[in-house]
């Protein structure tokens, strides 16, 4: 029985090394620069703020992941993203399950709030506001621009129901 006891115990201790190690990782990361591989990061303050007139948006084709940050909460996550007629956008997949909408508060607090945001690319900043399109034509061309470049088996049809919410990175107004 003592035996037992201390087998369990061990086995309790080797189980909150990793446990302990992921909270601290997940801390440590919580005001960076930019979020890493697995945890979401602070405000995005390096790089160079974009002014003057919109980009030719035809680069991010060859971009495979941005950092996004929203302005509220100022927490920033790496996202897809895609180009379609001169305007870029992001996907958040998941949306219909618990799991994502626990794992995809971005997506939430963009849809609820005002939507301000600022995503990183090639080390360049740019001020933009997340506007959720739920419907309409372009639908059909974003949803075969993120088969072609990342393999999503995403449709307009998850899109209108609402498994994979798709936001415009809009310009800011003024």
């Amino acid at each position: 029985m003592r035996a037992l006891v201390i087998v369990l115990q061990a086995l309790g201790i080797v189980a909150l090394i990793p446990l302990v190690a992921m909270a601290t990782l997940s801390l440590k990361h919580r005001n960076a620069d930019g979020p890493s591989i697995l945890f979401p990061g602070g405000e995005l303050v390096s790089g160079e703020l974009h002014t003057g007139s919109e980009p030719d948006w035809s680069f991010v084709r060859d971009v495979g992941i941005v950092e996004l940050q929203l302005e509220e909460p100022s927490r920033s996550r790496r996202v897809w993203i895609v180009e379609h007629d001169g305007r870029i956008f992001v996907p958040s997949g998941y949306m219909t399950s618990a799991l994502g909408r626990l794992w995809k508060h971005w997506a939430i607090h963009a849809d609820e709030g005002d939507g301000l945001a600022v995503v990183r690319i090639d080390g360049v900043r740019y001020q933009r506001r997340l506007e959720r399109i739920q419907e309409g034509p372009e639908l059909n061309g974003i949803s075969e621009r993120m088969a072609a470049k990342y393999g999503s088996p995403m449709t307009r049809a998850d899109i209108e129901a609402g498994n994979t919410w798709i936001f415009e990175l809009a310009p800011r107004e003024g």
